[in-house]
């Protein structure tokens, strides 16, 4: 019995060892095995920090400026509303001139969208290449930067750079907030040269600078050749040109000139026939239209004959056409360059002059 127990414990250490010897030359681990199934979800761990706001769009910024912005307009008062009641009594509020605004042509100046369109491309209107769809008068939005930052920022103007006269070159119109509006009101076109017979040809009954003359006028520019002109006091001298006296500090949207923004300058001035500068023009244009509808250049309804007409007298038509038609001032935007195309006229035509 005694040797029994001694070879089973000499046969159990055997074994040990053996076992221990194959432990120390085990390989290397084999390729792992697929992926098990997950196993539960283990609990939700604390938020993270709280990350940086995204810039909002043009709906969230507006939102988020809310009433307070929009009430820098849209208050209460008749500030807003009577502004656009005077423009709607305007040249500007009425007429169908707009609906010429469809032809690309006609599109920088009769709609007012198209306006804002050529202004925004910086470019001249004989450069827009198409019409306006849907044409506006020229309204709020032709001449201001409406609802872009839903604040009083709004109200400023689309443009008041200097304005280069596209049928006149090395002319440019610098009158401050005035510039938006010569944008518009400067002749699309100057008179023609005379022919190899001395003759200038009247092309169409619309025939003349076309169309606003009254930034032309105040430069002193785009009468007949013949006659050098000069920039009027109005023009040199005036801070705000165009929306000064036509609009005063008040910003009146008729756009009705005032006397008493005259007085500024012109103390005691009553009317805007001082020193009877307008009753002096009218009356030498009528004597020039008498006389122009009895040579046949012109209709009595004040359209020009569709012919060739000797260049001095030509010169006499576009004179009058410019300042009877398309300035309209009677002399006011520039009294001196009116005066003399004028007496320059009448002497071509043998009626004298002064």
């Amino acid at each position: 019995m005694k040797y029994k127990h001694l070879i089973i414990g000499l046969l159990l250490l055997v074994t040990a060892l053996a076992l221990a010897a194959c432990a120390s030359q085990e390989g290397p681990p084999g390729p792992e095995g697929p992926q098990g199934p997950p196993g539960p979800a283990g609990p939700e761990g604390p938020p993270g920090p709280e990350g940086p706001s995204g810039e909002a769009g043009a709906a969230g910024a507006a939102a988020e400026m809310g009433e307070l912005s929009c009430a820098e307009c849209h208050t209460d008062g008749t500030e807003l509303t009577g502004r656009a009641t005077a423009w709607g009594d305007s040249v500007h509020g009425m007429g169908e001139a707009y609906v010429r605004g469809t032809s690309a042509s006609c599109a920088g100046c009769h709609s007012g969208g198209g306006f804002s369109a050529r202004v925004a491309a910086g470019v001249a209107p004989d450069e827009v290449e198409e019409g306006d769809p849907n044409p506006t008068r020229q309204d709020c939005r032709a001449c201001h930067q409406i609802h872009v930052t839903y604040t009083g920022e709004d109200w400023a103007l689309e443009t008041t750079d200097p304005v280069d006269f596209y049928a006149f070159e090395g002319v440019t119109y610098d009158g401050g907030e005035g510039n938006l509006c010569a944008n518009c009101h400067q002749p699309r076109r100057g008179i023609a040269e005379p022919d190899a017979d001395g003759n200038i040809e009247v092309t169409s009954t619309h025939w003349g600078p076309h169309h606003g003359g009254q930034g032309s006028m105040l430069m002193g520019v785009a009468g007949s050749p013949d006659v050098e002109g000069n920039p009027s006091s109005h023009a040199t001298m005036v801070e705000g040109t165009c929306v000064t006296c036509h609009m005063g500090e008040e910003y009146n949207h008729s756009f009705e000139p005032a006397v008493e923004r005259c007085q500024e300058c012109h103390s005691g001035m009553e009317s805007f026939d001082d020193t009877g500068l307008q009753t002096e023009v009218q009356e030498k244009l009528d004597q020039l239209e008498v006389e122009l509808v009895a040579r046949g250049w012109l209709d009595e309804e004040g359209h020009p004959a569709v012919t060739f007409v000797p260049a001095p007298e030509a010169y006499a038509l576009w004179n009058w056409i410019y300042i009877a038609h398309e300035d309209g001032s009677l002399g006011v935007h520039n009294p001196a360059y009116t005066r003399d195309l004028l007496d320059a006229s009448l002497e071509t035509l043998g009626l004298g002059g002064e």
